[in-house]
């Protein structure tokens, strides 16, 4: 089975999502709308919180379909 795991960057850390390994247990859409809308596509965008809040907010999930790692600069 092909992986369908996405990636959302804010420059400063990235957003790692798994969908095979999410529960929907909306922990992230109740605690942090503005970044978690699962109504938009992309469903997630790193640009609505700041990274300390969004990084809480991942840290939060149960399933562990969201995960976080610092963005490597470029160049």
């Amino acid at each position: 089975m092909a992986e369908n795991h996405k990636h959302y960057d804010n420059g400063e850390i990235t957003v790692h999502w798994k969908p095979e390994l999410c529960w929907h247990a909306a922990e992230c859409v109740s605690h942090l709308p503005k970044v978690f809308n699962a109504k938009k596509r992309p469903w997630v965008d790193v640009r609505g919180a700041s990274t300390d809040e969004i990084i809480r907010v991942v840290e939060m999930c149960p399933s562990g379909a969201l995960s976080w790692s610092k963005t490597e600069p470029k160049g």
